[in-house]
């Protein structure tokens, strides 16, 4: 099937709700939440609005969205779009150039495609998985490092992680041997960044769905390695690791 009217769709939404976020953040913003180590931002809904618009305009597709939540059937057997409308909102908030719209297309537990665009820095990565990956119209692929101890590893600490201090502590035991360790504070960005070899890998635990279902498109489509497997510690928390290359993949 041929899913190119589908992500210029996924493309034409994350550009409108770029734009708009863009805007937005000129202007003082207005906190919606703080709790905990999450905030959210009038500016997430706002965005996911023009997202959910766009698609529906042109899309029989239901969706997963972060401030809405399931809209349509997510079990009848048809592509589903997973939307994160502004990942790495703590960034945003402070003015760290490190955020962005995410916007994937699955189907059955499988990405088709995914589209990350980076409205700060004018990048809109794209894929389509089994066709290829791109940034800004220009083909992309992932690195392929095979040395830990040469390899740039991408994490970070999602709210619905286990802190616990031993939880910590094998979290940081697997890590350790990478020659350099990235948070961004945005996995979608994390993911981008694997899929056009920026970074050699990328791991992280109880992510949610919404943060990653477009990068892990991406890292697909740009010929890369992924495992991401459900989480016990929320419906839609996964547990994801992905690398350009197969040696690094398989010691994550």
């Amino acid at each position: 099937m041929n899913w190119q009217k589908d992500l210029e769709l996924a493309e034409k939404a994350a550009r409108k709700a770029g734009h708009y976020l863009k805007k937005v953040q000129q202007s003082p913003l207005k906190i919606d939440s703080a709790d905990g180590r999450d905030i959210k931002l009038l500016a997430d809904k706002e965005s996911e609005k023009i997202i959910i618009q766009t698609l529906n305009a042109a899309s029989p597709y239901g969706f997963l969205a972060e401030e809405s939540g399931e809209h349509g059937s997510l079990s009848s057997g048809d592509p589903i779009w997973v939307v994160d409308p502004l990942d790495g909102t703590v960034n945003f908030s402070r003015g760290i150039p490190l955020c962005c719209v995410s916007i994937g297309l699955w189907h059955e537990s499988q990405p088709i495609l995914g589209v990350v665009y980076n409205f700060s820095e004018e990048e809109l990565f794209s894929g389509i998985v089994g066709s290829g990956a791109w940034c800004n119209n220009q083909a992309i692929s992932v690195s392929n490092e095979d040395l830990k101890n040469k390899a740039i590893l991408a994490t970070g600490f999602p709210v619905n992680r286990d802190f616990e201090s031993t939880s910590l502590q094998g979290f940081l035991y697997n890590i350790r041997k990478f020659k350099k360790i990235r948070l961004l504070g945005s996995a979608a960005l994390s993911l981008a960044y694997v899929a056009c070899g920026r970074v050699d890998a990328y791991t992280e635990e109880d992510i949610m769905y919404w943060d990653v279902a477009a990068g892990i498109a991406l890292v697909n489509a740009s010929g890369g390695w992924v495992a991401v497997e459900n989480s016990s510690r929320n419906k839609w928390a996964r547990n994801v690791k992905c690398s350009g290359n197969e040696r690094i993949f398989l010691e994550l």
